[in-house]
């Protein structure tokens, strides 16, 4: 079994900074895909950053070029860099992984737009991220 534990969310100003983190414990499997996810209140929750064991990367078009998923194996932590910060990106941010070999293959075929949150299998409990204007 694997543990996920968000970490790094707080408020910030529009235009700024923050770096959130999931720190994975547990089984750690060599194959996998992970991910960013958010939930804004009275909205669904949304793919943010895909990134897989290879470091391929996947962005939602909304975050591109603010957003930086990256991943340390050494301390078996995924991060999520966000830059530019805008009132819109507030929202309770998950990371979930999936190990599943068919699973990540049907995430690698559709894509961040397409995939669904139930499409991975561990979740972390969530961080709070605020931006205000």
């Amino acid at each position: 079994q694997v543990q996920l534990v968000e970490s790094g969310g707080g408020s910030v100003q529009a235009g700024g900074s923050l770096r959130i983190s999931c720190a994975a414990s547990g089984y750690i499997h060599s194959n996998y895909y992970m991910g960013w996810f958010r939930q804004a209140p009275g909205k669904e929750r949304e793919g943010v950053a895909h990134i897989d064991s290879d470091g391929n990367t996947l962005y939602r078009e909304s975050v591109k070029g603010r957003f930086t998923i990256s991943k340390d194996n050494a301390k078996n932590t995924l991060y999520l860099e966000m830059n530019n910060l805008n009132p819109e990106d507030t929202a309770i941010y998950y990371c979930a992984a999936e190990y599943d070999p068919i699973k990540m293959a049907l995430i690698h075929a559709l894509g961040i737009v397409k995939t669904f949150s139930n499409d991975f299998t561990y979740w972390g409990q969530g961080t709070q991220v605020t931006v205000s204007s």
